[in-house]
């Protein structure tokens, strides 16, 4: 099975159309770290985090992660885990997936760069949960409720068509 961005707000799956948001500065099949562009290719997905002191366990059958305050994802370039899980430490700049907004309370990794990750070609790639469809600085992000029917959708063999 395969999720489709079949366009700039449009995602779709098994039938489905989700209104989404990407990153602002559009698509590019040259993605480079901070150009708040999302990476265009055909991607395997998975784990899912999510903030289990917020929400309930989703249904799905992905793998499930339980965010907690020490989890980071690595966007130093110069950093040997860079696109990588991390626990937060001060010498490792990072993505926190502890946030006090809810935009993390669901997060799907897209594995962009992520199997020996090439230095400066984006990481923390996601598809994430936004309440007002406003520019991300890369990710995929769905509304809540479009995103818990995507993820019963879905499966560890599922991939993203970002076109």
């Amino acid at each position: 099975m395969t999720i489709i961005l079949k366009n700039k707000e449009t995602l779709c799956c098994k039938g489905f159309k989700f209104k989404c948001c990407i990153g602002g500065k559009g698509l590019t099949f040259n993605k480079k770290e901070g150009d708040k562009k999302t990476p265009r290719g055909l991607f395997s997905i998975g784990p899912l985090f999510y903030r289990s002191d917020r929400e309930n366990k989703p249904y799905t059958k992905i793998k499930l992660i339980k965010i907690n305050k020490k989890m980071g994802w690595c966007d130093d370039p110069n950093d040997k885990y860079y696109n990588r899980l991390i626990k937060i430490n001060k010498k490792i700049k990072c993505e926190k997936l502890f946030r006090n907004d809810t935009q993390y309370n669901f997060v799907l990794v897209v594995k962009y760069n992520t199997s020996k990750p090439k230095k400066n070609k984006g990481s923390a790639i996601f598809i994430h949960l936004t309440k007002n469809y406003k520019k991300t600085l890369g990710c995929i992000a769905l509304k809540k409720n479009d995103f818990l029917i995507l993820i019963k959708l879905i499966n560890n063999r599922t991939k993203i068509k970002i076109n």
